[in-house]
């Protein structure tokens, strides 16, 4: 999927499978989440998306909703030029 257009979608499912406890739709997802579920967002998201996403990230900005996320991601893959 590296190449492909990833969206809001894509995330949510990848997200809903690995953390089936977690409320996507939290208004502040961040609080909802554990040092393991934060680590797993991160490396999950680096190898779908051949993003580099370390601990530097995992801040409640970047962490607050599915939607920051979403951008969180866009961000990383813009920035890698793709």
């Amino acid at each position: 999927m590296t190449n492909e257009i990833m969206n809001k979608t894509d995330i949510r499912k990848l997200l809903e499978d690995l953390l089936p406890l977690v409320d996507l739709d939290s208004d502040f997802l961040f609080s909802e989440l554990d040092s393991l579920g934060v680590t797993t967002i991160l490396m999950t998201l680096s190898a779908e998306y051949n993003i580099t996403l370390d601990a530097t990230d995992a801040t409640p900005r970047n962490l607050r909703t599915l939607d920051s996320i979403v951008e969180m991601v866009q961000r990383k893959i813009a920035a890698a030029g793709r």
